[in-house]
């Protein structure tokens, strides 16, 4: 089944629009959220917890920060939707985890094509501002940019988001049709 990649800035609109997507072709699809719980952090748990409470009983919700792909496996069963919000999570927690993300990754775009179900992932494109100050912060913006390239690849649907507005910049009605 079609996979569906979509990119934007924080804010940007991304995630609202792969709800909607996603609720129009199910009437309870699976939500993968990959937001880290942060000890100390109590205005990450307050987002969490908002996020929580705005998706209600509509979904199926998975929180889980790294087993991505064997959840994919099997949840994305014939005739279901799921909704991975975000990949840039995922691989920030990877990248903490020490794992190796180009390994992952490429899991990722093995499984996605074998998948029965219809995928909506989320990710942010982080390649459009300042270079960062920091090495980590560049491994990150790098990785993510590799990741985000290697996903399109493989999906059947792009689009980016900005101010609320999408943009497809890939749609394939079927593999290997441009």
């Amino acid at each position: 089944m079609p996979t569906t990649l979509i990119l934007g800035g924080a804010r940007s609109g991304k995630s609202r629009l792969a709800e909607t997507m996603a609720l129009s072709m199910s009437e309870q699809p699976t939500y993968i959220a990959t937001a880290p719980m942060i000890e100390g952090d109590a205005e990450w748990q307050a987002r969490i917890e908002y996020h929580r409470r705005q998706r209600g009983s509509a979904w199926h919700l998975i929180e889980e920060e790294l087993a991505l792909i064997p959840l994919l496996q099997k949840h994305a069963r014939h005739r279901q939707v799921v909704l991975v919000d975000c990949l840039t999570l995922w691989l920030s927690n990877l990248m903490f985890a020490g794992r190796d993300v180009e390994a992952e990754v490429a899991g990722l775009c093995r499984c996605l094509p074998e998948l029965a179900g219809q995928v909506i992932l989320v990710a942010n494109e982080v390649g459009m501002g300042l270079v960062p100050e920091s090495s980590e912060g560049r491994a990150f913006r790098d990785a993510q940019g590799r990741l985000n390239q290697a996903v399109a690849a493989v999906a059947d649907r792009v689009e980016f988001v900005a101010a609320g507005l999408p943009l497809v910049l890939k749609n394939e009605t079927e593999r290997g049709e441009a």
